[in-house]
C-alpha cells in the first residue's frame, strides 16, 4: 500500500475554511482600520530595485476577504459533489488570508518583504533537518520521537567543538556524530531490545536535556571563552543567482548549512523514490516481512537508516550554534524537534512536503517576531502561540486521516 494520504470528502475543511473567511471579513469591517500597508520588496543593497507595493487597509482587505469566502464555497460545492478539497485550494487560501492579515497589521507601516522571508528559512532550518530526519527513521519503520533530543545532542556538541578546534567544520561533523549516537541508543532499545519506540525517544529526549543542561552549568559556563565561542559561518553569496529580486537574497545569499539542506533535501527526496535504497527503506517500512522473504535484513537496514537520520537532525542542531545564535545555551531548540515530527505528519513522509510544512512553521514563527517589533495590535499573548496555533491547525484541521507508513512502530521478529 502507498503511504500518499488525500483529503477525503468531509465537511471539516470547508467549515475551517468558512471560519477564517468571516473572521477575516469581520477583521476588517470591525476594526475599522484605515490607511496604506507597504510591502518593501527590495533592500537598498540589491542589485535590481523593485518598486514598493502599497495596498490601502480597508479595501484590499475586502477584496481578500470575498475571494476567501469564494474559495471556502468552492471547497463546499466539491464536497457535495463527494469530491476532495485539492491542495492547490488549500494553499492559495492560505496566501490570501497571511497577505490579508499583513496588511491589516502593518498599516502605515512598511514590511520588508526579503527580511521576513530570509528570517522564514532560518528559522525554518533545523525543523527541515529534523522533519527529515524524521521521514527517513518512520519510513523505515522506527518513530522518531528524539528528534528534539538529536537537535539539542548536535548544538552541544557542535558549540563545543567549533569552539576548541576554531574550525566550524568540524563543529558540523561533531553534530552529526551526537545526533547519531542518540539515534544509536534509539535503535539499539527499540529494535533490539523491542522497547515502545515512543518510550526511548521521550526519555532520550529528556536525557539529552538534562545532560546538556548539566554540563552547560557545570562546564561551559566556567569557560564560555574556550568551550562555547564557536565560529560562525558567513554567508556566501552564489553569484548572480543571488542578485534576483526576493527569490536571490532569500535563498541563495545564504550560510554553508543552508546550502548543505538545499542538497539533503534533495538527496532524500531522489534516494527515497529513485534508488534501490529508498525501495529497500520503504519495503522495510511498509511490509518487513515481505522484505525478509526477499533477502532485505530487515532489522540491520533499520538499524543504520534511523542512524542515518539522526546524522541528519544532529546537522539541524548545528545551525543554532554556528549559523544562528553563535553559543550555546540551555533548552536552545525550545521544542522544535517536536514542530519537526508535526512536520513530517503534516507533509505525509514526504521530503518535500515535509519541507514546505517546515516553512509555515518557521514563517508563522517570524511573523510572530516581525510583529512584536512594529507593535502590532494583536496581543502578545497571541503572537506567542501563533507557532503553535499554525501547526495544530494544519496538523489536525486540513490533513485530515492520514497513514504513515505500515510497519512504522512495530518492532520486527523474525518468524
Amino acid at each position: 500500500m502507498s503511504t500518499e494520504t488525500v483529503l477525503r470528502p468531509g465537511w471539516k475543511v470547508p467549515i475551517i475554511l468558512g471560519v477564517f473567511s468571516l473572521a477575516s471579513l469581520l477583521l476588517f469591517l470591525l476594526s475599522g482600520r484605515q490607511g496604506i500597508s507597504v510591502f518593501r520588496l527590495s533592500s537598498s543593497g540589491e542589485a535590481v530595485q523593485l518598486p514598493a507595493l502599497e495596498l490601502p487597509v480597508m479595501a484590499s482587505g475586502i477584496v481578500i476577504s470575498v475571494l476567501l469566502i469564494g474559495l471556502a464555497g468552492f471547497s463546499a460545492y466539491r464536497v457535495t459533489r463527494a469530491q476532495r478539497t485539492p491542495l492547490y485550494v488549500i494553499v492559495i487560501f492560505g496566501v490570501l488570508f497571511m497577505v490579508g492579515l499583513l496588511v491589516w497589521a502593518f498599516v502605515d507601516a512598511t514590511l520588508p518583504v526579503t527580511g521576513l522571508l530570509t528570517g522564514t528559512v532560518a528559522l525554518s532550518a533545523p525543523i527541515i533537518y529534523g522533519a527529515l530526519g524524521g521521514v527517513i527513521s518512520e519510513r523505515v519503520g522506527v518513530v522518531n520521537i528524539a528528534i528534539e533530543g538529536q537537535l539539542l545532542a548536535g548544538a552541544f556538541t557542535s558549540a563545543v567543538v567549533a569552539s576548541v578546534t576554531r574550525n566550524p567544520f568540524l563543529g558540523l561533523g561533531a553534530a552529526m556524530i551526537a545526533g547519531m549516537l542518540v539515534s544509536f541508543v534509539l535503535a539499539a532499545f527499540s529494535i533490539k531490545y523491542l522497547v515502545d519506540q515512543v518510550i526511548v525517544g521521550v526519555v532520550l529526549n529528556v536525557l539529552v536535556l538534562g545532560l546538556t543542561s548539566f554540563f552547560f552549568s557545570q562546564v561551559l559556563s566556567e569557560d564560555k571563552q574556550l568551550l562555547n565561542s564557536p565560529p560562525r559561518f558567513d554567508k556566501l553569496p552564489i553569484p548572480f543567482l543571488s542578485d534576483i529580486p526576493v527569490i536571490g537574497p532569500v535563498l541563495f545569499n545564504q550560510t554553508v548549512i543552508i546550502y548543505i539542506m538545499y542538497v539533503a533535501v534533495a538527496l532524500v527526496y531522489y534516494g527515497l523514490f529513485h534508488t534501490k535504497w529508498g525501495l529497500r527503506v520503504r519495503a522495510v517500512g511498509e511490509h518487513p516481512t515481505a522484505a525478509d522473504t526477499v533477502g532485505i535484513a530487515v532489522n540491520r537496514t533499520r538499524f543504520w537508516n534511523v542512524s542515518l537520520a539522526g546524522a541528519v537532525a544532529g546537522l539541524g542542531g548545528a545551525f543554532f550554534t554556528l549559523g544562528s545564535v553563535g553559543s550555546f545555551q540551555k533548552e536552545m531548540t525550545a521544542g522544535l524537534g517536536f514542530i519537526a515530527l508535526a512536520a513530517v505528519i503534516f507533509g505525509r513522509w514526504d521530503p518535500i512536503r515535509a519541507t514546505l510544512a517546515a516553512l509555515l512553521f518557521g514563517f508563522a514563527t517570524n511573523l510572530q517576531n516581525v510583529l512584536g517589533i512594529i507593535g502590532s495590535p494583536i496581543p502578545s499573548e497571541f503572537m506567542l502561540m501563533l507557532p503553535y496555533i499554525v501547526t495544530i491547525i494544519a496538523v489536525a484541521g486540513l490533513v485530515g486521516q492520514v497513514r504513515g507508513p505500515a510497519a512504522a512502530g512495530k518492532p520486527y521478529v523474525k518468524a
